[in-house]
């Protein structure tokens, strides 16, 4: 019997077969135009095939393709060069021997336990550390955990800064930020009393898009900082320009005493990831960490043209613009269709939250929206891995202000399409 197309697939496929990418737009084989609303997995920041990011692909390959981390090259060297100069200035070393945001978690998880002898991981609800064995069992989602029968002991789960479905039953203006004082009861019945650090997403990215309340990841480093824990900030999704800044850490104003980055750190999708630490946590034995690919050549030359393009004042200022136009419009929906409970976000990385009538969270209308916003021609994700409540919208981050309103144009076309 002669197989179809992806029926070799271990895992189920859409219909499409992409063939072509330029910028916000892909194409499949049969012509049909998409906008990406998710930058392929959220990592493309500078849209598909950028030009400058494939010259330079090309240059490298005629020198050298791949060196082990064991040795310096002039990509790798340059790289680490432009993240010092970009991040906070605290943070002042670079370990490139991670080739994805899970392996970089991990690293960053172990660099806190090696240096302060301590065991346990803080995670919020939601949180996503990744998804190999050790990240799955960080994960702040049971949903991710139940199939598999170990897990790594030590992940002590604490309540997010969820406002619009806040855990204590709060409102930001009178709580009195209880979404980090009482981290205290969760360490002192809950943990082994060996914390070692806690990761947070500054807005998370697979749980929901939940943004922080103003002076919550402020109020979080202090706390840390009290108990010698040691925050790390899990950039993945927010870092290189998502929030129209740098990093997340530098529209929040807060630095934390780690930062893990990977996928836009290359631009256009080549794998690299980092961790950026302060200066004290350095001596973790280079042997305890590292991966064949980490520190991949050909992908550190896409990154050095990277982070040239994403520190430019004027693509921050353009992803303002156009993720200001996207919130507003997006925004606007709620007085017309009552479904979208919230519309929330920074720069060009939002989220909308479906909602039955009663208010109670909706999976089953975010995916009839998902679907709708396909049909026409708009890719966008449903949270939690397709089982969450929330539209997801990253877009290549060179989306143009007229792009940001066709978005809009087509998201409120398929919310008609959910009317009772």
């Amino acid at each position: 019997m002669e197989a179809g197309p992806g029926a070799f697939a271990y895992y189920e496929l859409g219909e499409a077969r992409l063939v072509r990418g330029e910028g916000v737009r892909v194409w499949d084989e049969g012509g049909r135009e998409y906008l990406d609303c998710v930058a392929g997995t959220f990592n493309l920041v500078l849209g598909h095939n950028h030009p400058a990011v494939l010259a330079a692909v090309r240059g490298q390959l005629d020198d050298l393709v791949f060196a082990s981390s064991s040795f310096r090259t002039e990509p790798t060297d340059r790289v680490m060069e432009l993240l010092v100069e970009m991040s906070p200035p605290e943070l002042t070393r670079v370990n490139l021997r991670s080739s994805g945001g899970s392996t970089a978690n991990e690293g960053a998880i172990k660099i806190a336990q090696w240096v302060t002898g301590r065991r346990d991981v803080i995670v919020p609800f939601r949180g996503h550390v990744g998804q190999s064995v050790a990240a799955t069992s960080y994960n702040g989602t049971s949903r991710m955990r139940a199939p598999f029968p170990y897990h790594l002991p030590g992940a002590v789960h604490v309540p997010d800064p969820y406002c619009f479905r806040c855990f204590y039953r709060q409102t930001p203006d009178r709580c009195g930020m209880w979404c980090v004082d009482r981290i205290e009861d969760f360490i002192t019945y809950a943990s082994s009393g060996s914390v070692a650090a806690m990761i947070i997403e500054p807005i998370s990215g697979v749980g929901g898009n939940v943004v922080p309340p103003p002076g919550y990841l402020r109020r979080l480093k202090e706390f840390c900082d009290e108990r010698g824990i040691i925050l790390i900030f899990d950039e993945n999704q927010t870092g290189l320009g998502r929030t129209g800044r740098l990093f997340a850490a530098d529209h929040f104003g807060v630095t934390p005493h780690m930062m893990t980055l990977s996928k836009g750190l290359t631009g256009s999708g080549f794998p690299l990831a980092a961790i950026l630490t302060e200066e004290r946590l350095v001596g973790m034995p280079r042997s305890m960490h590292g991966f064949t690919y980490g520190g991949h050549t050909l992908s550190a030359a896409a990154a050095v043209v990277t982070l040239q393009e994403v520190r430019r004042p004027e693509f921050l200022a353009g992803v303002r613009a156009s993720g200001a136009v996207l919130l507003e419009r997006l925004r606007a929906l709620r007085a017309d269709f009552p479904c979208v409970g919230d519309v929330r976000g920074v720069g060009l990385m939002l989220g909308v939250e479906l909602v039955e009538p009663d208010g109670a969270r909706s999976p089953r209308l975010a995916t009839a929206l998902n679907k709708a916003l396909y049909d026409r021609s708009v890719i966008t994700r449903v949270s939690e891995h397709g089982l969450g409540n929330v539209i997801e919208l990253r877009p290549p981050l060179v989306l143009s202000v007229e792009d940001a309103g066709l978005i809009a144009d087509r998201f409120g076309e398929a919310l008609e399409t959910l009317r009772p």
